[in-house]
């Protein structure tokens, strides 16, 4: 492996530039707990060690060279994303409403949403080929190409992981710290409003972008 200080200095800043996987453990973070941000982490970065493993025997090639699979992975993750984005939306309503029994629908509803979250996570990043293709086109700008790439690849596939996970925690434990700010009524609607718009966004976005 070469260049190690330039693919960190690198990993570091996409790891933190705002994707579907932040969005959605901004979502479940606030509307349901700090446990259930870190199961969101968890869960993409379940999806993460899925592309490297992809990444490693090839079928990330694959993907990036038949435009049938990259297209049904493509619309999987849109329409995904899209539904996350549609109810988080449709959540507002009950925030708006701040009724005994709306409020007491939603604690019932807590339970649920509890244990989705990882669910929720590794969806979102399993079914995004954007992420396969990352894996393809980036990582062998690392790799001296005189030698194997199994080992190298799997190695910078992990470090990616674990970097993405120990951003995610701190992410998710800052928005703990204020989330008696972040979870007033008004403070809320807001976030979930914009948070839905966006996986909306990334669900249209995704949809739309071309296989090559």
């Amino acid at each position: 492996m070469v260049n190690i200080s330039v693919f960190l200095v690198m990993c570091i800043l996409l790891i933190i530039l705002p994707g579907p996987d932040t969005a959605i453990a901004t979502k479940n973070t606030l509307t349901v707990s700090r446990k259930g941000g870190l199961q969101t982490i968890l869960g993409s970065c379940g999806g993460l060690l899925i592309h490297t493993c992809a990444a490693v025997i090839g079928l990330s090639a694959i993907i990036v060279k038949s435009a049938y699979v990259f297209a049904a992975l493509k619309y999987i993750g849109a329409v995904y994303l899209c539904y996350l984005g549609i109810k988080t939306l449709w959540t507002l309503r009950t925030i708006r409403a701040q009724s005994t029994e709306v409020q007491n629908e939603a604690n019932m509803d807590h339970k649920y949403s509890h244990q989705s979250c990882f669910k929720q996570g590794f969806l979102t990043n399993v079914t995004n080929p954007k992420v396969a293709v990352f894996f393809l086109t980036f990582l062998p700008q690392f790799v001296d190409g005189t030698g194997g790439t199994f080992l190298p690849f799997l190695i910078m596939g992990l470090i990616y992981t674990a970097l993405t996970m120990l951003w995610f925690v701190f992410y998710v434990y800052l928005l703990d710290r204020i989330s008696a700010f972040m979870k007033r009524p008004t403070t809320k609607a807001v976030i979930e409003g914009l948070t839905g718009a966006v996986l909306i966004g990334f669900g249209i976005k995704l949809a739309l972008e071309k296989a090559h």
